[in-house]
């Protein structure tokens, strides 16, 4: 179930870029990361968060973000 194919040029939008300056904030202390936590966190709703992790999982960036797996929201796996 990895989200984590091809990595992409496309630019990230605002929201994009918020999602990933957090992941890479706490990506060093956490690997697992609910997007209905991460969207409390960014005041953005659950579907948002995860509405965006894909292009952000698909872009060239200093993370790996993979689709973990979902219980009563969303798990990502993220790596440095």
């Amino acid at each position: 179930m990895s989200a984590t194919a091809q990595a992409t040029d496309a630019p990230l939008s605002d929201k994009q870029r918020r999602i990933l300056e957090y992941l890479e904030a706490n990506a060093d202390s956490q690997t697992y990361f609910k997007s209905r936590l991460i969207g409390d966190e960014l005041e953005m709703s659950a579907k948002e968060v995860g509405a965006n992790m894909t292009a952000i999982a698909n872009s060239a960036t200093t993370i790996d973000v993979e689709k973990w797996g979902y219980s009563s929201s969303t798990t990502w796996m993220v790596e440095a």
